[in-house]
């Protein structure tokens, strides 16, 4: 019996039967159960970036082996640290087993550099690879401008950083600040300071959300993995060609980054960072009043030492009166000469004209001349006339057989039409020769005609009545002004003088002096009163005491007593003046 159960048992006959599948799956089983989560140290192998399915599969190794490690797509988006060959992490997961191959990897949810000696190695091997680009040198650093118009920030929206920030330009000078709000610390950060970086630069400088003047990374202290997105490629180029001039307030003062280095500034702080972004108002007036100052009292020295330096020239100089003395006295000689030339050709005018005047005959003594000349001629006409009739009648004598005495009449008539012709044409030239004589003694004597005074003085006149009209309307709109005041005044004093009180039914209570009573206690047993109302005054003699407690509850004044002894209390809602 026992011999033939042995073989039996040793060829396995009575072992369960297992798939390929099952035994698969039981092995993942037994590994998943066996190891659950586990911190795995070791260094990135054959990385080549995230699948297109999104999951990121590479191996872990150290120098004696060699383990499958696989990012699924979901935590893929949440780690901080993004793995790179050759760097050393430290993987957290759960070790597994893929069926398809039978081997067994592990799963990574969280990765982390290996102590900071890998995150320093690998900073300064970007380090060195940017300085060797040239963006840390000091020739393309530009200068921050003195006072900005626009600051754009780009930092966590609800963090102390930016409340800091804005404290401190209300404490130094009011600017506009623009807040890009960013993560500054985890995955994703790096791209979003410099999509925010580049956004700024892209903006418009006269658009709606105008383009700041200077750009302020910023973001509170840490340590270097909370501060490794500021490390990352993406973040320092960004800033490396930013037109902006940008200024790094990444850590407190012990921390750096690359991007201090990139950076036009790096403020050891925050804070610090908007300090050097804006002057201080309180320190721009005082260095105004000063060189205001300065430039007050420069000037008063250059006006003193020209002042001076004119004075000494001045000495130098002669008088004015001895420099005019001359000219001024050619002027006079000239004058003078002027003058009496002006004088003698007027004279010597004046005489000509007289001269000639008195050369020319007068109208009357021509036609007098004319006539003795037509008289004369007639003389010698008629005894020529006479003597040529002598002589024709002699011919005529002779020869009056043959001529007849009209052709004498018809010469004779001949000769007394051309004879009349002539005193015409004299009397013709004698009256043209007057005109012409008379219109020049018309424009001489029109010459000093009082006429251009005249008419000065009526010009004159008319500006005297229009600047008199234009007084009369001025005093009439002043007088209406003033009677318009004068009007608004007495209504005025119509509203807050007391009859208007009066005449709503209050009183006015006077003593015998014409003093006003204004309260009850000054009111003395037996004294007359005044009270004044709105229609008139009437007498009265005040009787008892004033009660104060009476007074106070505003119940009737006692049987006996005049009414004005006793204050009534207003009604509610309604002062009093007295």
């Amino acid at each position: 019996m026992a011999s033939s159960s042995s073989p039996a048992a040793a060829s396995g006959a009575n072992v369960a039967e297992f798939t390929v599948s099952e035994l698969s799956n039981a092995v993942k089983r037994a590994l998943e159960d066996g190891f659950g989560h586990v911190r795995l140290r070791g260094e990135v192998s054959g990385y080549r970036g995230p699948h297109a399915s999104g999951h990121c599969y590479f191996s872990l190794k150290d120098d004696k082996a060699k383990i499958d490690a696989v990012i699924w797509r979901g935590n893929w988006s949440r780690l901080k640290i993004k793995p790179e060959e050759g760097m050393e992490v430290i993987a957290t997961g759960k070790v597994s087993s893929f069926p398809g191959s039978s081997k067994y990897q592990i799963v990574i949810e969280s990765l982390e550099p290996a102590g900071l000696g890998a995150l320093m190695a690998q900073l300064e091997e970007r380090k060195r690879r940017f300085a060797a680009e040239g963006l840390f040198t000091d020739e393309r650093k530009r200068p921050l401008p003195f006072l900005p118009r626009v600051v754009g920030i780009v930092t966590s929206p609800t963090g102390a950083v930016i409340r800091d920030m804005l404290h401190g330009f209300r404490e130094r000078f009011p600017t506009r600040v623009i807040v890009w709000p960013v993560r500054v610390q985890g995955d994703g950060s790096a791209v979003e300071v410099a999509a925010a970086v580049r956004g700024f630069n892209a903006l418009q400088p006269d658009g709606v959300i105008p383009r700041p003047d200077v750009l302020i990374v910023a973001r509170g202290g840490g340590s270097l993995e909370d501060l490794w997105g500021f490390n990352d490629e993406i973040v320092v180029r960004a800033v490396a060609e930013s037109a902006i001039p940008v200024i790094s307030a990444v850590g407190h003062e012990t921390d750096w980054t690359l991007i201090d280095l990139v950076a036009d500034a790096r403020a050891p702080t925050p804070t610090k960072a908007a300090e050097w972004a804006v002057p201080k108002h309180a320190d721009l007036l005082e260095q105004s009043g000063k060189l205001g100052l300065r430039l007050t009292v420069a000037i008063r020295r250059v006006l003193d030492a020209l002042r001076r330096d004119l004075k000494s020239a001045e000495r130098g100089l002669p008088r004015a009166e001895d420099l005019a003395a001359l000219p001024r006295q050619r002027l006079d000689h000239a004058a003078h000469r002027l003058d009496g030339a002006l004088r003698a050709r007027v004279q010597r005018c004046h005489t000509r004209f007289f001269q000639v005047a008195g050369r020319l005959p007068s109208p009357r003594s021509l036609v007098v001349q004319h006539r003795q000349r037509i008289d004369a001629t007639g003389v010698r006409l008629g005894r020529a006339l006479s003597a040529n009739t002598q002589a024709h009648h002699t011919r005529h004598v002779r020869i009056a057989s043959r001529l007849h005495h009209r052709l004498l009449e018809v010469r004779i008539s001949r000769a007394a039409d051309r004879l009349d012709g002539l005193g015409r044409r004299a009397r013709e030239c004698l009256g043209k020769t007057a005109s012409v004589r008379r219109a020049r003694l018309e424009r001489a004597s029109g010459r000093l005609q009082p006429a251009p005074i005249r008419h000065r003085v009526e010009r004159c006149g008319e500006r005297l009545d229009a600047l008199s009209r234009r007084m009369q309307r001025a005093f009439a709109s002043g007088l209406a002004e003033r009677r318009q005041a004068l009007g608004g005044q007495a209504k005025l004093l119509s509203s807050l003088g007391y009859h208007s009180v009066l005449a709503r039914g209050f009183a006015l209570v006077r003593d015998g002096t014409g003093a006003t009573i204004r309260s009850a206690h000054a009111v003395a047993s037996g004294q007359v009163l005044e009270i004044e109302f709105a229609d008139g005054r009437v007498q009265a003699e005040a009787k008892g005491e004033a009660s104060a407690g009476r007074a106070s509850r505003g119940g009737p004044p006692p049987s006996g007593k005049a009414a004005t002894s006793v204050p009534k209390k207003p009604a509610k809602g309604q002062g009093t003046l007295f």
